[in-house]
């Protein structure tokens, strides 16, 4: 399995092609992985989807292309509520399964078969190449963990990353849990980072500029000596799994772009309890920490109102 060809989008969502974007800095996971770190297990065949399942337009070529926007912006945002809502339905059913002994590819099991049961498709399968339901990101893997055969152990920590393709729109949210008692260091960062991606979420605001949610979460993340994640960003989404405007999780003047009512964007940010420099696996997809140590993370999507930000992933009852 690869990632991106060198003329294709990048995987980061940027829209410009990996050439351009992140291959020269991917290159450098062909070095070693550190010491002592997560090693990767076998990956089994990817799930089948029911064909009477609407597909996205890369599930068979993994290509994805340019899709046309709904113009009733009422329907928008009622299909968009329907697929992030079970999104984080699915993503429950992920983590109530987490266990010592439990591999990740039984949780893309779960997974899978709960997006179905809804009538939707896994976002993430085939897209670029991707060969799993969903990502399975454990300890110091930053993100985009492939579901293998290695069981989780007592103390590590996970994230799970769901997106669904429902009635033409994508849904997704992801969250870092604990396997079993954790280390107070590791709780400390899983905390830590649900509160960065809650300070990103609270500074959103129509009129403003897109850079005040990253602003919100370094300096959260920086008062607690965490590193963030420079590299990934949140997108936009709805029609098509990844969409302008990137959503940065640290401050740069250069992110302008105003937030306006009726957008949807994923606020994800990514800490790590040393360096925020990634290496990528050979597998073309599995980012993990220089440094070997802990990162963590979380996300939610959201539709800018007028009065801020409603959090699209959540549960029937309205829980976040």
């Amino acid at each position: 399995m690869r990632g991106p060809g060198a003329n294709e989008p990048c995987w980061c969502g940027s829209g410009r092609k990996y050439k351009k974007c992140h291959r020269d800095q991917d290159a450098v996971g062909e070095r070693p992985v550190h010491a002592g770190a997560v090693r990767a297990g076998l990956v089994g065949p990817r799930r089948p989807v029911p064909p009477h399942i609407p597909r996205p337009n890369y599930a068979q070529t993994g290509r994805p292309r340019p899709v046309p926007r709904l113009a009733d912006p009422a329907e928008r945002l009622r299909r968009m509520r329907r697929a992030c809502r079970a999104a984080a339905e699915v993503m429950a059913e992920g983590a109530a399964a987490l266990a010592p002994g439990v591999t990740t590819d039984e949780i893309d099991r779960i997974v899978h078969e709960g997006y179905i049961a809804r009538g939707g498709f896994p976002s993430t399968l085939n897209y670029n190449g991707f060969p799993k339901s969903l990502c399975t990101s454990v300890n110091e893997v930053i993100l985009h963990g492939i579901p293998d055969s290695r069981p989780l152990e007592k103390g590590d920590i996970v994230n799970l990353d769901v997106t669904i393709y429902l009635d033409g729109f994508h849904g997704d949210c992801s969250a870092t849990y604990p396997v079993g008692p954790i280390d107070a260091e590791s709780a400390r960062l899983v905390r830590v980072t649900r509160e960065c991606m809650l300070r990103g979420i609270e500074a959103v605001k129509p009129g403003r500029p897109i850079s005040d949610i990253g602003k919100a979460i370094e300096a959260h993340a920086t008062a607690h000596g965490y590193g963030v994640v420079r590299t990934f960003c949140g997108h936009g989404i709805g029609e098509e799994f990844h969409l302008e405007p990137q959503i940065l999780h640290y401050y740069d003047s250069r992110a302008r772009t105003v937030m306006e009512e009726g957008m949807f964007f994923t606020v994800e940010p990514m800490l790590t309890m040393g360096s925020p420099e990634h290496v990528v696996w050979p597998d073309g997809w599995t980012a993990v920490t220089v440094d070997g140590k802990r990162a963590a993370q979380f996300e939610h999507t959201v539709h800018v109102n007028r009065d801020g930000a409603e959090i699209l992933t959540v549960g029937a009852d309205g829980k976040v």
